[in-house]
């Protein structure tokens, strides 16, 4: 279960620093709850009422009083004001929740290490290499991430990137109360825009890279690449700014940033530096800031995930060889280049791969272990109801690296799935129509690419990763390609 609000603060005490510009009523009142969604509105509740990118809260102002609500925090008043009712006029309610959710429990970041790691690709896995590095050097530790939150050793569902700013200072609060003296949290670029992480304070913020995603929220580049920098741009000067310099828009990251900066790279001149030496699927020889340790993640962009977890480990002051060590013991996250091999000797690798970016890094990884003797088969879709721009990109992408591409459905959403796979055959040039099969139904492309896979050959299952469901009109349905894979190898 998540932790529930079980709090009463007076109302003066979590309006402090939100800016009031209009204030109707008294600030000497006793709130139990704060809520932005009105079907959750208790007695003695306070109502911030969030102009969403879908509801509009300010709409319900009316219904949430009925239902107990004795204080509302808006960015316009209501044509007629309620007796004894508090009224507080902000400039943004979306920036004001987060800081009220911050002084609603007693501010839980400034009590706690706090890194949060952004970028398109590798999120989740630094965030949680970190969390399991961090339990390994003997620190008890929270996770906050796409695939599952954590408080030391326990876990507690996620249902996003990064949580709403309520539920946000709800767990920072629990890791305090719980002993945690680190955090380690995925911060997404909606996170950022919808100031879902005002009034936290972050000991340190990572940057991975930056590559097409998002722009059917962001709608450009340029506004996807602003809302990672709001998150850089409000650090302190206490905290730390690590970027990937091989990323071209990793310095820009730091520009007019208050924080202490570094870089790290595996071609750059950096702070921290690092590279391959051998690799192959059982691991990689690294020679990481002048020291060889051995992994058993693959790949280069797990090089530049590893560099960056080595990097912060040692801007928070941890021993240099026993980060090295503990780096040696980690293992591939869930979804993230996870892979079995059949009798046959085939091997079936499961990534989450669903931007171009980390397609073709997955694919270059895949392209640099093989011998060449061998076949891939790519098995790939995209998701429905996001950036369609990337799926066109996508399908080109898994027909310069591969063999053979099954285009499949991935989460369709609401949309048609055979829609979405002719949208990305138009990425497919005509010298690679032959190698091209698409099949709708996800279980029976994965069984397909399982039948037409001989002894030594290599089947990539991509865009899902961890997740054990397809989401279809509205509805979750179970699926897993790694259960689906092992049942057909």
């Amino acid at each position: 279960m998540l932790p529930c609000q079980k709090k009463m603060k007076q109302l003066k005490d979590i309006l402090y620093k939100t800016g009031i510009e209009e204030l109707v009523g008294s600030t000497n009142l006793i709130v139990d709850k704060i809520c932005f969604d009105s079907r959750k509105v208790e007695k003695n509740c306070l109502f911030v009422a969030v102009s969403g990118t879908v509801v509009d809260g300010h709409q319900y102002i009316n219904q949430t009083i009925e239902n107990g609500a004795i204080a509302i925090v808006c960015e316009v008043f209501p044509e007629k004001l309620v007796e004894n009712i508090t009224y507080v006029k902000v400039k943004n309610s979306s920036l004001a929740l987060g800081i009220i959710a911050a002084n609603f429990f007693d501010n839980p970041s400034s009590e706690i290490k706090l890194v949060g790691i952004t970028g398109t690709n590798g999120k989740t896995t630094t965030a949680t290499l970190l969390h399991e590095l961090f339990t390994q050097l003997g620190h008890k530790s929270g996770l906050l991430s796409t695939v599952i939150n954590k408080i030391g050793r326990e876990n507690f569902p996620s249902t996003h990137t990064t949580p709403d700013a309520i539920q946000l200072n709800a767990l920072l609060r629990l890791m305090v109360d719980e002993g945690c003296t680190y955090c380690f949290m995925e911060v997404s670029s909606h996170a950022i825009h919808q100031h879902r992480i005002a009034g936290v304070d972050f000991t340190g913020a990572v940057f991975t890279n930056i590559t097409h995603d998002h722009l059917d929220y962001h709608k450009t580049f340029d506004e996807y690449i602003k809302a990672k920098k709001m998150f850089f741009d409000s650090l302190s000067d206490k905290a730390f700014a690590l970027v990937n310099k091989d990323d071209k828009n990793g310095l820009i990251m730091l520009q007019n940033c208050s924080a202490t900066k570094r870089t790290y790279g595996l071609k750059s001149m950096a702070d921290f530096s690092c590279k391959v030496l051998e690799s192959d699927f059982s691991g990689m020889l690294l020679n990481m800031d002048n020291n060889e340790v051995w992994t058993k993640l693959i790949g280069g962009f797990n090089a530049y995930n590893l560099l960056s977890i080595y990097a912060t480990a040692i801007l928070l002051n941890q021993d240099k060889l026993d980060v090295l060590t503990a780096i040696s013991n980690l293992v591939s996250v869930e979804g993230r280049f996870q892979y079995i091999k059949s009798v046959e000797n085939v091997a079936a690798i499961v990534d989450y791969a669903h931007t171009p970016d980390a397609l073709k890094n997955v694919l270059e990884t895949i392209k640099e272990i093989r011998t060449g003797n061998e076949k891939v088969i790519t098995v790939v879709g995209c998701g429905g109801d996001r950036d369609k721009a990337k799926r066109p990109i996508m399908a080109k992408i898994a027909c310069n690296f591969s063999d053979k591409v099954i285009l499949t459905s991935d989460n369709p959403r609401s949309e048609n799935p055979e829609q979405i796979i002719a949208e990305m055959r138009l990425g497919v040039e005509p010298q690679f129509f032959k190698k091209v099969l698409a099949i709708t139904n996800r279980e029976e492309a994965i069984k397909t690419a399982c039948a037409l896979a001989e002894a030594n050959d290599i089947i990539l299952v991509a865009g899902k990763g961890h997740e054990k469901y397809q989401e279809i009109n509205g509805e979750k349905f179970p699926f897993d390609d790694m259960e689906m894979l092992k049942r057909n190898f």
